[in-house]
């Protein structure tokens, strides 16, 4: 017999890994649901919202304003302050169709060719299509990118055959969300909640009519007649992510407890050069940084990756990832861009430049030493060109949701571009009243003491581990096996432990999707994209 949070569960796969969790959630007893649902006891009268949006990046606060826009009672959750988000920590760009010598079709090739024709080729084409206007959008907003000649800089990342990414130097991400933030605060219909955890949809006879969550320290119940799930991905999963700490699942897993149907989340894409010192924080190297002429070498200054690609530096993700990964093996793998002036590097590559710095390296005479790191989920919860899942006014965009745009890899500087794309359209839905009263739980939330929250980092850790080792850049049936019992196992541990808070439930939140990449992977038995099986 299986026990633990998910043992209950059995992952009805199809060959398209495709998660069917109506399914799944009818084998729940209520008894096992409380475990991590939370019992609504206490009420009183709250405000009722239009929209709810959970998630503060380039998705959740672009949608937010064309809602408002539309004269809608906004509600944005975000887990920690605005800008506290995935977004603000892309370096390279956003893609788009804006050179002269670019088309969409050649767009849309290129996406097609990074993601092994796994894609969903109608969104791409969609995504493309709309990749200008979406562009423009952002500079309407007052969004800095950087210029050359009076026009749009582009720069050039793996796996595009033209130069088609816009960018603010090397901190694009932070200079979109600060912009967002600057309009989401000047308007009166959107309220802001921050510091506020999503816990979990309300979700009733395959509808949605609002979310529970935890701020401070108590359960609060909000009704709305549209919820809006823009809360981003799971790095947090690995031991090495170029992801914040807040990556921790969350959408991810309210959606898979309420009914969601999943696909593709075996698809996990690992960037290839993250900053790589002992005893220091994970740093992305932005992808442009081989785009603007970085090679991949060893110490002794030899290049290795035409040995993989003909593409060399600039093949897809997944295929440089596996050549460091590869190569690792006989020694530290590093960027070499001392090639470049250091006034250009200073210029273009302003964050990256600094950060090398306080380490004490110069990237303009030092080499750059880097290793691969848990990057972005290519799958996630199934939503169509509107946003919309299978459960009535749940819609999904950004990293969480599946639209089909990126296959098994995505192509560099598309997240951003899809991002915006689909918050743009889900403000297409209509938002009905729900019929459910205005009600919020008070419930609070369960203390930690000490040595009980020693026990419960402890398991994040181990978790972490686990899937950085077993359900990582290489896989096999072995790693695969041995991952299942480990979960397993810190499924078990979990069960004791007062997890009826933040911390809490964040870990139980990283298990469960942790357990659905898991199963994912294990359906899919060959190799396709970022999912690598010997």
């Amino acid at each position: 017999m299986q026990s633990g949070i998910l043992s209950m569960l059995k992952m009805q796969m199809s060959s398209s890994v495709v998660l069917n969790t109506p399914q799944i959630r009818k084998k729940i007893s209520q008894k096992k649901l409380r475990n991590y649902r939370h019992t609504v006891h206490t009420l009183a009268s709250m405000k009722q919202y239009d929209v709810i949006i959970i998630g503060s990046g380039i998705a959740g606060m672009n949608a937010a304003l064309r809602f408002a826009e539309q004269n809608k009672k906004v509600l944005l959750i975000t887990k920690r302050t605005l800008q506290q988000s995935n977004t603000r920590k892309a370096q390279g760009g956003i893609a788009g169709v804006i050179a002269e010598e670019d088309s969409v079709e050649q767009h849309v090739r290129d996406t097609l060719v990074a993601g092994c024709n796994h894609n969903k080729k109608s969104a791409v084409q969609f995504m493309v299509q709309h990749s200008t206007a979406a562009i423009q959008r952002l500079i309407d907003l007052g969004v800095p990118f950087t210029k050359e000649h009076n026009t749009i800089a582009l720069t050039q990342e793996a796996a595009h055959s033209v130069r088609r990414i816009a960018f603010v130097d090397d901190y694009t991400g932070a200079a979109i969300s600060q912009t967002l933030t600057r309009h989401v605060r000047q308007q009166k219909n959107i309220t802001i909640l921050e510091h506020a955890f999503a816990a979990d949809l309300l979700v009733e006879k395959g509808h949605c009519f609002g979310v529970q969550i935890i701020h401070k320290n108590k359960y609060k119940n909000i009704m709305s007649g549209l919820v809006v799930l823009a809360a981003g991905g799971p790095g947090q999963l690995y031991l090495h992510t170029t992801n914040p700490p807040i990556a921790t699942s969350d959408g991810l897993a309210m959606a898979i407890r309420a009914g969601a149907t999943c696909k593709d989340l075996e698809f996990i894409q690992f960037h290839p050069t993250a900053l790589h010192l002992p005893g220091k924080p994970c740093f992305l190297i932005s992808e442009s940084v081989r785009g603007e002429g970085g090679y991949l070498v060893h110490a002794s200054g030899k290049r290795f990756m035409k040995n993989y690609h003909t593409d060399g530096e600039l093949a897809p993700r997944d295929i440089v990832t596996r050549a460091i990964f590869e190569e690792q093996k006989k020694g530290p793998v590093f960027i070499d861009i001392r090639h470049k002036k250091r006034t250009y590097l200073q210029k273009r590559f302003p964050t990256i430049y600094t950060k090398l710095k306080s380490y004490g390296i110069d990237m303009a005479s030092n080499l750059i030493p880097v290793s691969p790191a848990a990057h972005y989920s290519c799958g996630g919860v199934v939503a169509d060109l509107q946003g919309r899942t299978n459960i009535t006014n749940l819609l999904a965009i950004g990293e969480v949701a599946y639209t089909g745009v990126h296959g098994a890899n995505r192509l560099a500087s598309n997240s951003l571009l899809e991002a915006l794309v689909f918050s743009e359209t889900v403000t297409k839905n209509s938002c009905k009243p729900t019929k459910k009263s205005e009600q919020f739980s008070i419930e609070k939330t369960e203390k930690i003491p000490p040595e009980q929250r020693k026990k419960l980092l402890q398991i994040r850790r181990e978790l972490r581990t686990t899937m950085w080792h077993d359900v990582g850049i290489v896989r096999t049936a072995m790693t695969l096996k041995h991952a299942q019992q480990s979960i397993k196992t810190l499924e078990q541990k979990i069960t004791p432990l007062p997890t009826n808070n933040i911390l809490g439930s964040e870990i139980k939140n990283m298990l469960i999707a942790a357990h659905t990449i898991l199963t994912a992977a294990q359906k899919r038995k060959n190799s396709l994209g970022c999912h690598y099986v010997e």
